[in-house]
């Protein structure tokens, strides 16, 4: 009986749709490691591949109940072509719901992906302070040599905030939705503590370059006023000795 054949088709693919719901739309994921996050996306594109495909069986079910009613007495189209008229509005928002879930997901994941770029790019700065701090532990030389560690030190320092807004933002965004939040929090942890303890170094480090400055500028100074004494001393001593002065005719200090 082809009626028989037709209710058995549809059940078949409301049985799918229901099983797909359950499957993919109804149970509680859980994102709790990247791995996972990524298992689930894989495996909505292959749900909402796999309903798209099943677009082919709805549309010959389509064809043949049409054509069965077209030829069919009266008394038997209603039922069937009610039945129709649910499998295709359930198949349309399965698909729906699949499409909607996985681009939600594929959002996630590259948001995910972002904060680790940010991520990645500050810890790269940290190591640059981190180096430039331990080249300037011992700085040698004059005032003008300390000043020039402390430049480019202070010009390292001055880093945008905006990447560190954005890591901000996006874990927000994601530990909101309870995605990778032990995760996420555990990096920011260690992200953010590193960061004050650098900036506090990086602190202390400038304080204590401007204050050898100040004590290598003195101490420059006092070396050139001894300096200008000697040659004042020793071109007196010179015309002494030029002028045959005995050492007990001349002033205390020159003697």
């Amino acid at each position: 009986d082809k009626t028989v054949s037709l209710r058995k088709d549809l059940s078949e693919m409301h049985e799918w749709i229901t099983q797909a719901e359950e499957e993919y739309l109804e149970r509680d994921f859980e994102y709790k490691t990247p791995d996972e996050l990524q298992k689930a996306l894989e495996e909505l594109k292959r749900a909402k591949e796999e309903a798209m495909q099943k677009e082919v069986k709805v549309k010959l079910i389509t064809d043949s109940v049409n054509n069965f009613i077209a030829k069919a007495p009266p008394a038997t189209h209603e039922a069937l072509k009610k039945e129709l008229d649910v499998l295709i509005t359930s198949y349309q928002h399965l698909c729906s719901r699949l499409n909607g879930k996985w681009k939600t997901l594929e959002e996630v994941w590259a948001c995910w992906r972002e904060l680790l770029s940010y991520l990645d790019a500050e810890n790269k700065w940290l190591n640059e302070i981190e180096r430039k701090l331990k080249a300037t532990e011992n700085v040698q030389g004059g005032a003008e040599e300390i000043s020039e560690c402390l430049d480019s030190l202070e010009r390292l320092m001055r880093h945008p905030e905006d990447n560190r807004n954005q890591i901000r933002e996006l874990a927000q965004t994601l530990t909101d939705g309870g995605i990778l939040d032990e995760l996420i929090n555990e990096k920011l942890e260690k992200f953010n503590t590193r960061w004050e303890e650098l900036q506090q170094e990086a602190v202390r480090r400038q304080k204590s370059l401007e204050q050898s400055i100040q004590s290598a500028q003195e101490t420059d100074k006092t070396l050139r006023l001894i300096q200008e004494s000697l040659a004042v001393i020793d071109k007196q001593l010179t015309a002494y000795t030029a002028d045959r002065v005995d050492a007990a005719q001349v002033p205390q200090e020159a003697q």
